[in-house]
Formats: C-alpha cells, structure tokens, sequence
C-alpha cells in the first residue's frame, strides 16, 4: 500500500508532529463499541473474536463512530488479544470478564506456545484496514496494539486481574524468563502494528492498559525496552506513534522515551502537569474522565473548555478520554463533546 501523502495533513497527524492544525482533533478511546445502538446491532451473536476476524464486520464497527460523532479519526475495531489468538494461544474473549487464557503461562516450556506473528497470521486485519482506508477518504485511521508488558499479565494470569500478583511474581523471582516472554511478546505486538500501517492507518497506539501497577524504576528495567521494540517496529513507515497507559502519571517521562510522538495522558493527571513532566518534548492525547460523560452539560462543558486551554499550551493536542467509553455513556453527548471542541479550538 502506497503512503497516502493526504492524511498527512490531516489535523490528527500533524498534531500528533506537532504541526499547526485548523482545531484540536478529537477521537475517543473504544469509540467504536458498547455505547452504540448500531454496534450492538451488527455484532448480535457474534464472539468477540470472531467479529475482529470478519473484514467486512470490522470496517463498519470502526466507520460507525466516524459517522455518528464526526470525530478526526477512526480507531481500528479489534481487541488486543486477537494477535495472540492468531499465532494460537488458546484464548476466549468472555462477555462482562474480558480475555481469559485456557492455560496460564509461568514456566520456560510456555514460550513454545508463543511463535512469532507474520502478516499471514492476520490477512484479515490487512483486508479490513484496506477496506478501511478507502472508505475513510480523509480520516486517518489509527492502528493500534497491546503493550507488552499488558499482554504479558493476560497470559501469565490467565485474565484481568486487580493485583498482578502471578505476573510480578515471575517479572521480579524469573527476571531473564521475563524479558524472554516480554521480547516476544514485543515482536507480536510489533508486527501487528506494522501490518495495520503498512496496509494504510495513518496513526498507530500502543496500549498498556496496565502497567501503572509498577514503580518508575521497575518500568524501566522491566518493560521500557520492551515498548519500545514494538514501536520501532513502524520507524521506517513514517506514521507518528501515540503511547498510552492507564495509571501511568509517573511513568509518563519513560513512556515517551520508549519512542513515542505522542503521549497518553489518563484523567488522574492534568494536561498542565503532564506537559511540565514531558518537559515540551512530546505532543500529548486526552485526558477527559469517561465518568464525567454522566455530568450534567454544564459541568462537562466547563471541563471540556478546561483541557481544550491547557491542551494550547502543548506542542500538539489531541483530543481524547482518559480512558474508554463507558458503555452505558450516551452517544449524544460525545457528538457534543466532538462538536464542542472543534467549535472552541477552532484556529
């Protein structure tokens, strides 16, 4: 697929190269999903993973917030497990629970379980992306992957967990079987970007839902390098990379380090302290609370107007939640919020 130079200036990549844009670009984490009455339509009776495996199916969930919100990007419809479903973990996707793996991986003999992703691995997510970048005409489409160290808690659990306690337990008692898993595990989340902005998303994100269940220095010793191989994957495609993590105000310095163009902000840090950490050097995404889609307008409003003025001080902003939609959030309301933005940040 040939670079297309006109996404180029759309207001969301040249945020993200903290270019000049003509208003601050707004798209909301799982945009595409649970809030929709349309989602839930198209995807009635069909798995989790089985949706992320029909291109047709995945064009239309990622076109259906575009279309109703009118936001300056779509964010590619699929789950962070699918590329480890894909080189054959046996995993499930369990409403209400999230991604539970069969067999909990603790030992050395684990990693042959864990092969390495090729583009064949996921011709269907080539197939989407390229339905996709057709139909979005001039909105950039965002790739997107999970972190390392995130996958790895998923399968060294077996699921989501509260306290990480199996994932720490090797991270600090097996160091090197660790690195060994998180290397991995980096090629895969790697190659999954790669495939999505070789096949033309515009932007890619790496999420470590995560990782703010560690200290700065473990971090940095444990998963920095690790992140930052799955983003050096797309170094030669030229599309900027936003890095974001959920409870990470003390990690954000790291985090950019790891080779991001654009930094995450969740909503427990300002816009205005996460610029002073990031010392300028980063253009920053967020960070309204998801909750607070529940406020009455007012209230939202002000915080709105709030994040678009300390978002003007950043060398780019783009415009995001600190964390997903919630899935009983009214549609309506981030269609204001879209509009809202654009309205007040228009240059």
């Amino acid at each position: 697929m040939l670079h297309d130079s006109r996404l180029d200036d759309s207001n969301l990549v040249r945020a993200a190269r903290q270019q000049p844009v003509t208003h601050t670009p707004v798209w909301f984490m799982r945009q595409a999903g649970r809030s929709l009455p349309e989602y839930r339509r198209v995807r009635e009776g069909i798995p989790m993973l089985e949706s992320c495996r029909r291109p047709e199916l995945v064009a239309e969930i990622t076109l259906q917030p575009v279309r109703r919100h009118g936001v300056d990007a779509a964010i590619f419809f699929s789950d962070i497990v699918v590329p480890l479903a894909a080189v054959g973990v046996d995993l499930d996707i369990k409403p209400g629970v999230g991604p539970v793996v069969a067999e909990p991986f603790r030992t050395r003999a684990d990693l042959d379980r864990l092969p390495e992703l090729t583009p064949e691995h996921v011709s269907y997510v080539t197939e989407a992306v390229q339905i996709l970048t057709r139909e979005l005409g001039d909105t950039p489409l965002i790739g997107f992957a999970g972190a390392p160290f995130t996958l790895a808690s998923y399968l060294v659990e077996g699921g989501p967990s509260k306290n990480h306690e199996h994932t720490k337990a090797l991270m600090y008692g097996d160091p090197q079987l660790w690195h060994d898993l998180c290397a991995r595990l980096a090629q895969i989340s790697g190659t999954f970007l790669r495939v999505q902005a070789s096949a033309g998303a515009s932007a890619v994100q790496l999420f470590d839902s995560w990782v703010g269940a560690l200290p700065r220095a473990d971090y940095e010793r444990f998963v920095q390098q690790h992140s930052a191989a799955a983003l050096a994957a797309v170094d030669d495609l030229g599309v900027p990379k936003i890095h974001f993590g959920v409870g990470t105000s003390e990690l954000l310095t790291a985090m950019g380090a790891a080779g991001a163009d654009v930094v995450g902000v969740d909503f427990r840090l300002s816009l205005t302290d996460a610029l002073a950490r990031l010392g300028g050097r980063y253009a920053v995404q967020g960070n309204l609370d998801p909750a607070l889609l529940f406020a009455p307008w007012e209230a939202l409003e002000a915080k709105v107007r709030e994040i678009v003025e300390e978002g003007r001080r950043a060398p780019g902003h783009i415009f995001n939640l600190g964390h997903g939609v919630l899935p009983e959030t009214d549609p309506d309301v981030l269609t204001r919020v879209t509009e809202l933005v654009h309205e007040l940040s228009a240059r």
